[in-house]
């Protein structure tokens, strides 16, 4: 059944009032985008909450920049189906969280017009693309957030500011009403400060919307919140081993997560090493997918694209058509390096190359599902480091893209095989947090969440940053 907030391609009455301020604020580390008050139902399992939506994500009335000024200016005029539904259970929307520029980065710095802070660290980056709502989370600002995630962007700035960020299978939320980077890759997830509301969130999110080309026809209902009632003593945790001591890794993160691994054993799980010799390749089949197809799509293709199903915006296509051309100049260097680069490899290829490295996605898939077949989850560090300092704006291109993209290759391959993912914090590394990844079966996200919220019952509840480090600025 097609969602309340986009009930045909012509704009319709709004079914929940708007108002409050539409100005950007400049406090709590520059994440809030815009400041909203929507109320929806009044009753339900979100009543009484608010959420922060990333500003890739249409709320109707609200402006809408998607970290760039080449969005900036552009004011939707339907809700996405996952705005519809936080609203209908219950939820107020406080208004939209600053994301990375067209949320191409894994750090907070490359957002227009400022970065976002870390809430642990203003000198340092909070993690991208959902920077702001990581920051107002962990801020408690908001009770929860929406985020979005092609490479990582919803566990990313988890582990950076120390909250819990769930990737959910692909396909299970739908991607309606939110700018894509690349069809294959899209996904939202919540983005809160404790295991039991991220399952509620994603119970809200979660179902076939019968717009999204990228869900199946029909999705088996699951109780996520009620899962956690069943405890997870005996599930198998894998853990897997290529993904600790990378080239990048600091050893006090990959030892956070080995001790929150015995975490888990001491909450009655089994844990073992296993191997997926596959992993250290991911990123050759990453990279391609997401330079190549989001040139394809994201920047030839308005965002948009063609040839698939799907509720298009064409208003924001149009809009962004012409902010990407007047003002080209001013997207991030990431967001020019997928251009040139995925122009480049089509131009050579003809599109052979992201061809191959579709094909070789199900060969990865495999991979962790023959690790998965006897596990119940697998587990890694989410991050190899902890959040870096914000760089100089006059900073030199190799240390930009290294800032802004050298921690996704954990990840990342994720988002190819469309596996559950979430990052619960792990502990304090040199006074930052560092994230644990744990990773199901596809549509087993109840799994998933079962042992996340096993560890965080282990340890007590995960910390805030402390109250100066938060204070606006």
């Amino acid at each position: 059944m097609p969602p309340s907030g986009w009930r045909s391609s012509t704009p319709g009455p709004r079914r929940w009032p708007r108002t409050g301020s539409t100005a950007r604020r400049r406090r709590t580390r520059c994440a809030w985008a815009v400041r909203a008050s929507i109320n929806g139902s009044g009753a339900g399992p979100l009543a009484g909450r608010s959420v922060v939506i990333k500003d890739n994500v249409a709320v109707a009335g609200v402006p809408m920049a998607n970290g760039s000024s080449s969005v900036a200016g552009f004011v939707p005029a339907r809700d996405a189906t996952v705005v519809s539904r936080l609203l209908e259970a219950g939820a107020t929307v406080a208004g939209k969280s600053v994301c990375e520029n067209l949320c191409f980065s894994g750090a907070s710095f490359t957002s227009w017009p400022a970065p976002v802070r870390n809430p642990w660290d203003p000198a340092r980056n909070a993690g991208g693309s959902s920077s702001g709502s990581a920051a107002l989370v962990a801020n408690g600002d908001v009770d929860l957030a929406v985020g979005g995630d092609q490479g990582g962007s919803v566990r990313i700035p988890a582990s950076f500011s120390g909250i819990v960020g769930h990737k959910p299978t692909y396909g299970l939320v739908p991607y309606t009403g939110a700018f894509p980077i690349e069809q294959t890759i899209d996904h939202l997830g919540p983005m809160t400060r404790t295991v039991a509301d991220a399952a509620l969130m994603l119970d809200v999110m979660a179902g076939v919307d019968g717009y999204d080309s990228r869900q199946p026809t029909v999705i088996d209902p699951v109780d996520h919140l009620a899962s956690l009632q069943q405890g997870a003593a005996g599930l198998r945790v894998g853990v897997v081993g290529e993904g600790f001591g990378t080239p990048v890794s600091l050893a006090g993160v990959d030892d956070a997560v080995r001790a929150a691994v015995d975490g888990l054993r001491a909450a009655g799980l089994t844990a073992e090493e296993v191997s997926v010799p596959w992993h250290r390749d991911a990123m050759a089949v990453w990279n391609v997918i997401a330079t190549e197809g989001a040139a394809y799509q994201m920047l030839d293709g308005n965002g948009y694209g063609m040839g698939t199903f799907g509720l298009y915006d064409p208003e924001l296509i149009a809009h962004y058509a012409r902010g990407r051309v007047e003002r080209g100049s001013e997207l991030s260097r990431t967001v020019k390096l997928v251009g040139l680069s995925g122009r480049y490899t089509f131009e050579l290829g003809g599109g052979r190359y992201y061809a191959m490295a579709r094909n070789l996605s199900y060969e990865l898939r495999a991979a962790y599902d023959d690790a998965l077949s006897s596990c119940d989850v697998l587990v890694m560090p989410t991050l190899p480091y902890v959040a870096r300092e914000i760089p100089a704006a006059d900073v030199g291109l190799a240390d930009y893209l290294d800032t802004a993209l050298s921690m996704i290759g954990n990840t990342a391959p994720f988002d190819v095989t469309g596996h559950p993912a979430c990052s619960v914090p792990a502990g304090l590394v040199e006074g930052l947090p560092a994230g644990m990844m744990i990773i199901g079966k596809r549509f087993d996200d109840a799994t998933v969440l079962r042992v996340a919220h096993a560890y965080e019952q282990a340890v007590g509840g995960f910390p805030a940053p402390r109250p100066e480090a938060v204070a606006p600025r």
